[in-house]
């Protein structure tokens, strides 16, 4: 199940955070994120007061967690989209992370499609999300599930220097 997440959900969201965080200094993964600049704890708490951070439930735990909203990144306006849109036209994808002890089990595929259904509800034709060039593993997933990599842009992003920002897209018919 996914829902809306709540403060209730920020303990599990910063524990996801700590733990990927902990692997990628360990080696066993390469997201691009740093710990205490991206994400954090006040990232997570700051989207769930602004009612845009969703939780996926399984068995009564929190295995992934997204924001979702119509917010395009700064960087975003240096992208070579095929679609021009307005920004009610556009919904975003930022920050998946799903528990690295539930990894491999579709969570991630389960959130994009929440998202896909979600924009499509809200009237919006244009999917965009983000991730870190050196995210392979993320890249190959969206790139499975229809995303275009439109764009790389080198940037600052959330705080981490020299960020190789891929822009990816995907156009939901009309």
């Amino acid at each position: 199940m996914i829902r809306k997440a709540s403060l209730s959900d920020l303990d599990a969201v910063s524990a996801m955070y700590t733990a990927i965080h902990d692997r990628e200094e360990s080696g066993l993964s390469t997201i691009g994120w740093v710990r205490s600049i991206y994400p954090t704890r006040a990232t997570a708490e700051a989207s769930i007061h602004t009612g845009d951070m969703f939780v996926m439930e399984e068995e009564g735990r929190i295995v992934a967690a997204a924001k979702i909203n119509q917010k395009q990144e700064d960087s975003y306006r240096k992208a070579a989209w095929t679609r021009e849109a307005d920004d009610h036209d556009v919904m975003v994808l930022h920050t998946l992370v799903v528990d690295p002890a539930f990894a491999g089990r579709g969570f991630g595929t389960a959130f994009v499609a929440f998202y896909e259904d979600m924009a499509a509800r809200q009237g919006c034709f244009s999917l965009r999300m983000d991730t870190n060039a050196r995210n392979a593993v993320a890249r190959a997933l969206y790139r499975k599930l229809g995303y275009a990599e439109v764009s790389i842009v080198p940037c600052r992003f959330n705080g981490i220097e020299g960020v190789d920002l891929v822009c990816l897209e995907k156009i939901l018919p009309l």
